[in-house]
């Protein structure tokens, strides 16, 4: 379940993180930091994502 997660965090960690950004970008807040926090957090966010949905899968299958 381990390599499953993973191939699923490349996925869902790039789809959080640039939704994050973008959120960040529409709010007005242009700095380099703040689009820094904006991606680390949804690649923070996107760990636990990917287990539970991998586990979802697990239990589906």
């Amino acid at each position: 379940m381990i390599r499953l997660a993973a191939m699923l965090y490349s996925l869902i960690a790039t789809a959080i993180a640039g939704t994050a950004v973008i959120a960040v970008l529409a709010a007005g807040m242009v700095t380099s930091m703040a689009i820094i926090y904006a991606a680390a957090g949804g690649a923070v966010v996107a760990a636990p994502v990917s287990w539970l949905v991998a586990k979802r899968l697990y239990q589906g299958a």
